[in-house]
């Protein structure tokens, strides 16, 4: 095998990255991280949201590239099924799939209102209730997961594809104080614990970028 790298943007910024970094991890699969230029207009856009579609991160794996969180992900469950990216029962299977596609294609609001930036805290921060209303479906989706698969995790023991898919949206609970209930703060708690997170948040401490229009103080 020619190896697998994986290109991405931001790791401060750019929740598709990080999701993107967990899947590959999940996966168990050895590679390459490669950063975008920031300065690069298209790569800029993206971050801002202000383009059509998402092609970072991009997995490079052989003599295929896969963009798209959930096709990466699909891609690496494809080629790596001992890794048990999806769950083992077929209802818990379907179920991941649907929650991960909803993170994957909805939020839009929260994700406007509450951008990724792992270097703020905003304590006490205003939420809107639009924005509200995304925060009690995702709150919803975690508790309804952890009451019937028990936790710790969305679908029991181990983590899945789902978690990373929802992992971006815990940084942005704990960046704009966001509060919860007990079941959901744990679940959060579990996130932030996770190895494969803690690396990533201290890497984007370090990142030398700054995009002044995800800074900006509310």
């Amino acid at each position: 095998m020619a190896g697998a790298t994986l290109l991405i943007s931001s790791k401060n910024y750019s929740s598709w990255s990080l999701r993107g970094h967990l899947l590959v991890r999940l996966a168990g699969l050895a590679f390459e991280e490669k950063v975008v230029d920031l300065d690069d207009p298209v790569n800029r856009k993206e971050l801002l949201m202000q383009s059509s579609s998402i092609r970072i991160p991009a997995l490079m794996h052989d003599d295929v590239v896969i963009w798209d969180t959930i096709a990466i992900a699909e891609y690496l469950n494809e080629m790596f099924p001992n890794a048990g990216m999806l769950p083992s029962e077929r209802g818990a299977r379907a179920r991941c799939r649907s929650i991960s596609g909803e993170m994957h294609s909805g939020f839009a609001v929260l994700r406007e209102a509450l951008p990724m930036n792992l270097r703020i805290f905003r304590p006490r921060f205003a939420i809107w209730s639009a924005v509200q209303a995304d925060i009690d479906r995702i709150t919803e989706i975690w508790r309804e997961c952890l009451s019937t698969w028990k936790g710790p995790w969305l679908f029991g023991a181990k983590p899945t594809i789902a978690d990373a898919m929802y992992a971006p949206v815990v940084t942005r609970f704990r960046s704009y104080d966001v509060k919860m209930d007990k079941v959901c703060e744990a679940y959060c708690q579990q996130i932030t614990a996770w190895p494969e997170m803690k690396e990533w948040f201290a890497a984007a401490q370090r990142e030398p970028e700054q995009i002044d229009e995800l800074d900006i103080e509310f």
